[in-house]
């Protein structure tokens, strides 16, 4: 796996920015209302209240003088007139992206009085980070760089608003829109065949006789059977007019079974087995859907989420903007978790479980799947070897028995004839699909 690249040194306008308000654990206080001083007027009062207490408590007069030079300026700096009615606009672009890419917030700012400056600070949510503030006479522009998937605030903005002269100030908030960051899908191409095929017309060939191109077998022609293809050879040496014949083509149903119950994060990456969990069944539900077969989605774990089968580019993003909750709902406990719903699986659907195997509960939807026959694949996700100080004896033998609970946990699953993939974090997930090339997979389990 390729090590990500670093992130760029921010710069001054996003520093100042970000100061003292990002990853913050509950939503910040709303900002004061009505006009107050600016940060400039602060700074005189305070020179000229220092210097009039030094005056009083020295019997200096000449200290006077200190504290008159900033009231002077600031009279002089005093505005005219002063923003009293300030209103925003917001434009979010895009609203939905993929994991890398930029998302701009555009403020426009509409206000009476005369010149002002803006000042923008931005409440920065997970998943995102800032890259750039411009601040322009009346607009702010913030771009923003996608990290991880999920549904991610872009604030709020508190954007102070400051006379010409930096005296006067008011700060009005924006709140922040939501943008939708879809993950990016895990390279596949490989398409397993179901052991069972749907009535419906696709791309696969199937076991039964039809219209399909595969060629099967050949058969003597029978009187109102349309000649499609004559297969001269056998038609010479048996004297009557054999065809071929040809495998229908069917279509695949397909679910995607996600194991949301936990987030295990490697110790030594960094990987989110939960990241790689979804990026995983992205790949795959493309390359189903890339052959015009139905693909569906379920996520165990806290709150069950669950979309029916669908084909076609857009029933790929439904998949995804279903699971895009999984981080904001999911929960530890609770009941019904270990119990898919029986419409989230049609009959003869192929069911793929992608799973960090490191939850007891992904064991017993694993047991539920197969008593109703069906004979799910297990698609391992890797989460990494719990760290281990050198030269820590208990630690080692509890390394030791965990490696030995996960190869037990294995072993019993490809006895009771679910096969156990291991997918590698940064390759294609076809080469942990290879071995289902063999043959049909899917069947009923024992």
């Amino acid at each position: 796996m390729t090590a990500p690249a670093p992130a760029p040194r921010p710069g001054a306008a996003v520093v100042r920015a970000l100061e003292g308000r990002t990853s913050p654990t509950q939503p910040p206080p709303p900002p004061p209302g009505g006009p107050r001083p600016g940060e400039r007027a602060l700074r005189l009062l305070t020179v000229a209240v220092v210097a009039l207490s030094a005056a009083l408590l020295t019997g200096r007069a000449w200290l006077l003088a200190l504290a008159a030079a900033p009231l002077v300026l600031l009279a002089l700096a005093l505005p005219r007139a002063y923003a009293r009615r300030v209103e925003t606009s917001a434009a979010v672009e895009p609203r939905r992206c993929f994991e890398g890419d930029t998302v701009t917030l555009r403020i426009s700012v509409a206000h009476d009085g005369g010149a002002v400056r803006l000042d923008p600070g931005v409440t920065l949510g997970p998943g995102l980070r800032l890259d750039e503030v411009a601040v322009g006479a009346s607009t702010v522009t913030l771009r923003h760089t996608a990290l991880l998937w999920g549904r991610w605030s872009l604030g709020p903005v508190d954007l102070d608003v400051y006379d010409a002269g930096d005296i006067v100030r008011r700060t009005v908030r924006v709140e922040a829109a939501e943008v939708s960051v879809f993950p990016r899908p895990t390279q596949a191409r490989f398409t397993p065949v179901p052991a069972r095929l749907p009535q419906r017309l696709g791309e696969h060939a199937s076991v039964q006789a039809g219209e399909g191109v595969e060629v099967v077998g050949v058969g003597a022609w029978v009187p109102g059977e349309r000649q499609r293809r004559i297969h001269w050879p056998s038609t010479t040496r048996r004297g009557a007019v054999q065809l071929h014949r040809f495998a229908a083509e069917r279509a695949a149903d397909t679910v995607m079974l996600l194991d949301a119950f936990g987030d295990v994060i490697d110790p030594v990456t960094g990987v989110s087995s939960l990241d790689e969990t979804v990026r995983a069944a992205a790949g795959l539900a493309r390359a189903y859907l890339r052959t015009h077969d139905r693909v569906g989605v379920v996520s165990t774990g806290g709150t069950t989420r669950w979309l029916a089968p669908g084909t076609g580019d857009a029933a790929f993003y439904r998949i995804v903007e279903s699971v895009l909750d999984v981080r904001r709902d999911r929960r530890f406990d609770g009941p019904g978790l270990e119990r898919v719903p029986p419409p989230a699986l049609p009959e003869g659907a192929l069911v793929y479980v992608f799973t960090p195997l490191s939850d007891a509960r992904m064991l017993k939807v694993l047991r539920n799947l197969q008593g109703r026959g069906r004979r799910p694949v297990v698609v391992e996700i890797p989460s990494g070897d719990p760290p281990v100080e050198p030269g820590d004896e208990s630690g080692e033998l509890g390394l030791r028995l965990w490696h030995a609970d996960r190869d037990a946990m294995r072993f019993a699953l490809r006895d009771s004839g679910v096969p156990v993939l291991r997918h590698v974090v940064g390759e294609p997930l076809d080469l942990a699909l290879a071995p289902l090339l063999s043959g049909r997979v899917g069947g009923r389990g024992r």
